[in-house]
């Protein structure tokens, strides 16, 4: 069986490597391809697809913020998030906000074609470092670490802010105002009860919440 599969990512060589093998493999008859949120959720008003296959790093909207409004557009259209972030980053939040599944872009072509499979047919894709991500927030109990309150935005600020980014830099990313980013800072700081860039840097390593690998923050 093969799906109409809606590709979501900013870099033309990525869609053009994942494509080439969804239509190859046979896993996909069409890949309808969008680079950013605005151009996805377009897409969306006037066409149906199988599976949509979605970046979190988009240069207009975050991939959570596009996750949830795909899914109020289309709510039976399964969602598979796609990104550099490890799992412990941003997989939870993606579960919780109705994605069926987080693939890592380090994984194989076979493990792509395998969770593309099992979430067009309904099922969820749940990887091995995946379930280990939920294993430890079920762990707490269902209590928020100060982390979890922040909203995507807030969120995603606090994770760049950790791995060296100035404001300028997290506001050209995000294509905000630094005088936006910076009100994301100072929201974030009151929410963790934390006083400054230091004590950001040293709640998020402790908690693994950014890969060191510069490769992994693209």
């Amino acid at each position: 069986m093969s799906f109409r599969i809606l590709l979501v990512d900013d870099h033309a060589i990525v869609r053009q490597a994942v494509r080439q093998l969804l239509l190859t493999s046979g896993v996909a008859r069409e890949v309808v391809e969008a680079e950013t949120g605005a151009q996805a959720l377009a897409s969306l008003d006037d066409q149906a697809f199988d599976v949509i296959l979605l970046d979190i790093s988009l240069p207009d909207v975050n991939g959570v913020e596009v996750l949830k409004r795909a899914k109020r557009k289309a709510p039976r259209t399964p969602i598979m998030m796609f990104s550099m972030y490890p799992e412990d980053q941003y997989a939870v939040r993606s579960l919780k906000a109705g994605a069926a599944g987080y693939l890592s872009k380090t994984v194989t072509a076979a493990q792509m074609i395998d969770a593309i499979r099992q979430v067009a047919t309904g099922r969820k894709y749940v990887s091995p470092a995946l379930a280990e991500a939920l294993a430890d927030y079920v762990s707490f109990d269902n209590e928020q670490m100060p982390h979890e309150k922040l909203s995507d935005r807030e969120y995603q600020t606090l994770c760049m802010l950790a791995s060296g980014k100035r404001l300028t830099d997290i506001a050209h990313a995000l294509s905000l105002s630094v005088k936006t980013v910076s009100v994301y800072r100072s929201r974030l700081l009151e929410k963790m009860k934390l006083r400054n860039n230091a004590e950001l840097t040293f709640y998020v390593m402790s908690n693994r919440l950014v890969d060191l690998n510069p490769a992994m923050t693209a």
